[in-house]
């Protein structure tokens, strides 16, 4: 499996407070069945995004921990009029692996129809937006017909893989559900941030996926579509959303 939204990188953000911890939350994924990850750090408000810096943490993590799992380095890019100049002007900058897809993220507490139009320009610059944890968006739980026609623009939308097993409460699980059914989810990543309150691992959330969208379907949002992802290919699985 292949996880491509995960905050792994020790003492850039919220995520891994360490370098111990970082180990240990890439041990807990090859455990789990994870050969690849993608570190992302945030690029946001609070927390600004320096690549060169973020690639020689990536790049000194590998040596800790050996080749396996392989690590790749992309972003947790907040979808904000600031943000989108600057990937417009250097996509490489935020791009995993420098490709063609970035993980997308709404803001948590407004979505404004201006987002619509963020998401066009990205795609008109072909660069693939994935927008993430849409079931866990206070804004979106309650328009989730929004993130459906984000799908038919071409988007491709990433669900946490603990709100399939209702670590994120009733809610987010029936949202990630209704998601499922209308085949509107294209990859599960563990957006990851420690080794306790919020642990790698996807195995578990992709046998809840099976149930609902069938074991072929399950299998390639957490193989076929992310390695995709990180080769900057298009998506094996991409089904086409019925009126």
């Amino acid at each position: 499996m292949i996880d491509i939204h995960c905050h792994l990188l020790p003492e850039v953000d919220d995520g891994a407070q360490s370098w111990e911890m970082a180990e240990e939350m890439c041990r807990m994924s090859a455990a789990d069945g994870v050969a690849h990850i993608v570190a992302t750090p945030h690029a946001n408000g609070h927390y600004a995004y320096d690549r060169e810096k973020f690639f020689a943490k990536l790049t000194a993590l590998q040596k800790r921990i050996g080749p396996r799992p392989l690590l790749s380095l992309g972003c947790d890019f907040r979808l904000s009029p600031q943000n989108l100049d600057d990937i417009l002007a250097s996509p490489e900058r935020y791009t995993i692996e420098g490709g063609r897809y970035v993980l997308a993220e709404p803001s948590f507490t407004k979505v404004p129809p201006q987002v619509d139009d963020y998401l066009q320009r990205l795609l008109t610059a072909n660069i693939t937006p994935i927008i993430t944890h849409p079931e866990r968006n206070v804004v979106l739980q309650k328009n989730l017909e929004r993130v459906v026609r984000w799908v038919r623009m071409g988007c491709a939308v990433q669900l946490t893989a603990s709100a399939l097993t209702s670590d994120w409460g009733e809610t987010a699980w029936h949202a990630a559900q209704w998601l499922l059914k209308r085949d509107s989810v294209h990859i599960l990543a563990s957006d990851a941030h420690d080794t306790v309150r919020r642990p790698p691992g996807l195995s578990a959330a992709r046998d809840a996926a099976a149930e609902i969208v069938g074991k072929e379907a399950a299998t390639a949002l957490v193989e076929d579509n992310p390695r995709a992802v990180v080769k900057g290919t298009k998506l094996p699985y991409f089904p086409k959303i019925s009126a």
